[in-house]
């Protein structure tokens, strides 16, 4: 079991891997973590992880989330933030991005998850997110906003997305905002909403 050791502040991320797991035991823990808000866990090939997101990793999350509800609500798209819920394969893949988009319609497995990634996973995710079906993954890490649509092949790395409406959406803007974030969320969300106008 390999976890990045436990601090007493807890702005950073706590995580904790565990390799050569059955999905059984992963269930139990599961079950264990169903009244822990805020921990998020996942399932792949055998491996365990679990996340306890600090404060800029929440923060991060948040915003970028609110930034994206914000561009679907203004373009007038039909959406659902479904957030961290749960995405599953039985016996295979179990993941819970930080921010997660039904668009279109209501469906079992969003069209979007957006990962915070800040200690490390980050595309090694893409693997786990394959199984799952997930149209598009989001990746915030170093300040980058990296995107990749899933075709045929495997996920492919692209610019901007291919989603319906998120497509129009100014990466460059939204990367922008989400750093003006870091020192200031209000300002950040009015200049994404007077850029957008």
């Amino acid at each position: 079991m390999t976890q990045t050791p436990l601090k007493e502040d807890l702005t950073q991320d706590q995580r904790i891997v565990d390799p050569g797991r059955t999905w059984e035991q992963f269930t139990h823990i599961q079950k264990g973590f169903e009244d822990s808000r805020g921990v998020r866990l996942f399932y792949y090939d055998g491996k365990i992880e679990i996340l306890m997101p600090g404060r800029e990793h929440e923060l991060f999350g948040h915003i970028i989330g609110c930034l994206v509800t914000i561009f679907l609500a203004k373009k007038g798209i039909f959406f659902q933030p479904t957030g961290s819920m749960t995405q599953q394969v039985e016996r295979k893949a179990s993941a819970q991005a930080d921010q997660s988009y039904c668009i279109g319609k209501i469906k079992p497995i969003p069209d979007l998850s957006i990962e915070v990634v800040f200690t490390s996973g980050g595309v090694n995710k893409l693997a786990s997110y394959r199984v799952l079906e997930v149209p598009e993954v989001w990746f915030w890490q170093d300040e980058v906003l990296r995107l990749y649509s899933l075709g045929a092949d495997g996920y492919q790395r692209i610019v901007s997305s291919r989603l319906p409406g998120l497509s129009d959406l100014d990466m460059d803007l939204l990367k922008r905002c989400i750093l003006i974030a870091e020192t200031d969320a209000g300002e950040a969300i009015r200049t994404f909403q007077q850029e957008i106008a």
